[in-house]
């Protein structure tokens, strides 16, 4: 019996990648109408080399639905620093949804939920019964390793990244995978928007976790921190465990879909022949270099 290899595709990381790469070089390309495909041409070239690469026997493609999510709730600063999306982006969410779907990948997202939360739900779902593999450029996703999935991190082009499975994480960080949201929670995220304990960067943040294992474990043992840290601690111990719930990927969504669903099929010339009357002549190009079309 085939070992079933699962490849999980941050959508909105590569995306995003995508677009602003090419975008900094001004390299729109756009359709006959005029309609910029940057990211989205550049987002499917790079599923399709990480096939390649990684030869998945399924894939799903995960997205967020729109930019309020249940950490909005909890936080109102959450992602506020974080500027719109730029003008030539909007119309290439839904498009990269469609050429995904064009090309029978399965799209998944539920609203109110992140991308994370989606990846992280199906590997608690499907971990016993895959090998699976992650695509993305955000090392939030580190705290999901596990002993069937790999965290393949984005470095450079189409074909370079930084691999993570469990035993590597636990030599370089000196934790488990899930107690990275805990350091997290101390360190705060910029790029989040949320702040963590003020005064407490990432070094200390993980020597905390290393030494007690926990915030419970470091909140339990406040009198052997020196007293300028004690009191930074008790000073942002409400803001603390609101991080932490921030940092945590959830994984208990409901996910409704069997692996089965997720199966890849070879590419057909019915996809040449859509890509091509749709105007993506670069992903066409793209596969037929990769040898998939």
């Amino acid at each position: 019996m085939e070992q079933k290899h699962l490849l999980l595709v941050d959508g909105m990381a590569l995306l995003f990648r995508s677009f602003f790469a090419s975008a900094a070089m001004n390299q729109y390309i756009r359709l006959e109408d005029g309609t910029p495909t940057n990211g989205v041409q550049g987002f499917v070239r790079h599923v399709m080399t990480a096939e390649t690469l990684f030869q998945p026997t399924h894939m799903a493609v995960c997205w967020d639905m729109g930019s309020h999510t249940f950490r909005n709730e909890l936080y109102d600063g959450y992602k506020a620093n974080r500027p719109a999306p730029p003008e030539e982006m909007l119309p290439q969410f839904d498009l990269a949804k469609e050429v995904s779907e064009l090309l029978g990948w399965t799209n998944f997202g539920q609203i109110g939920m992140e991308a994370d939360d989606s990846i992280g739900s199906m590997i608690e779902k499907w971990k016993d019964d895959a090998t699976i593999t992650v695509i993305s450029g955000d090392r939030d996703l580190l705290q999901l390793l596990n002993p069937s999935t790999s965290i393949a991190l984005t470095k450079k082009g189409y074909t370079q990244y930084e691999m993570y499975n469990e035993a590597r994480f636990v030599e370089e960080y000196g934790i488990a995978p899930a107690q990275f949201a805990d350091v997290k929670a101390f360190m705060g995220d910029s790029s989040d928007g949320y702040p963590g304990i003020k005064g407490i960067g990432p070094k200390t943040a993980l020597q905390l976790i290393q030494a007690y294992g926990s915030i419970e474990g470091v909140l339990a043992n406040l009198e052997a921190l020196k007293p300028a840290q004690r009191a930074k601690i008790l000073d942002g111990v409400e803001m603390l465990s609101l991080s932490h719930q921030l940092a945590t990927i959830q994984c208990s969504m409901d996910i409704p879909l069997q692996l089965e669903e997720l199966v890849r099929s070879p590419y057909t010339p019915q996809h040449e022949a859509l890509l091509q009357q749709k105007g993506y002549r670069l992903i066409v190009k793209h596969a037929k270099s990769l040898g998939v079309l």
